[in-house]
């Protein structure tokens, strides 16, 4: 079995994992889809386990997007909600070992596989400039929904995007923080893909011959 498949099978099996294990806790499974930890990592598996089945991804646009997605998952826990000096750190709380299992697959195991996927094994990649701000359009997408359910439900998933603790000029102020930081990552993911696959294309290119298009 090809690599890619083993790690891939891996990633499908973590996020089902990690996603179960969470819900063995007092949050429900409802309770936990409107978090976009769990959004970006179902979002990946979909994308992984349909890949198994064989069929050709065509639009890498597509990969990048999930790939980004769940790695905004792993750094915005690592570097904002898990870090005491990032003024956004969540509170102390007491999880199972399953929960905190689940939470590592899903925080940690599944953004570095994902990552690793894109760097490893795609191995023709054209992402354009454009397609960063274009990524940015379901993150922003997902603060809309935020807003909306917040005054429904109360609460809001994230504490940089709660309107009870920072008001609207707050959430405002963190929205343009988080956008242009995601918007360079995105930039990121494009520098990287052309540069690999300059390198590749060049490697696989025949003797005196043009490069690819």
């Amino acid at each position: 079995m090809p690599y890619v498949k083993i790690l891939r099978i891996v990633s499908v099996l973590a996020v089902v994992v990690g996603v179960t294990l969470n819900a063995s806790g007092p949050q429900t499974l409802t309770g936990m889809l409107p978090y976009f930890t769990n959004q970006s990592n179902i979002a990946y598996a979909i994308f992984a386990a349909w890949t198994l089945f064989g069929t050709r991804v065509d639009r890498p646009a597509l990969k990048g997007a999930v790939t980004l997605y769940v790695a905004i998952t792993g750094l915005v826990y690592h570097l904002v909600l898990a870090n005491p000096a990032s003024g956004f750190a969540n509170a102390p709380y007491d999880r199972t070992p399953a929960e905190a299992i689940g939470n590592q697959l899903l925080h940690t195991v599944v953004p570095l596989l994902a990552v690793l996927d894109w760097l490893i094994f795609d191995e023709r990649r054209r992402f354009k400039l454009r397609h960063a701000a274009y990524w940015l359009a379901f993150p922003l997408g997902y603060l809309v929904f935020a807003l909306i359910r917040g005054p429904i439900t109360h609460t809001y998933p994230y504490p940089f995007i709660d309107v009870n603790d920072l008001g609207y000029g707050g959430v405002a102020l963190s929205t343009v923080f988080f956008a242009f930081a995601f918007w360079l990552l995105g930039l990121a993911f494009v520098g990287i893909d052309r540069l690999t696959f300059g390198s590749r294309a060049r490697e696989t290119a025949p003797a005196g011959g043009d490069l690819p298009t």
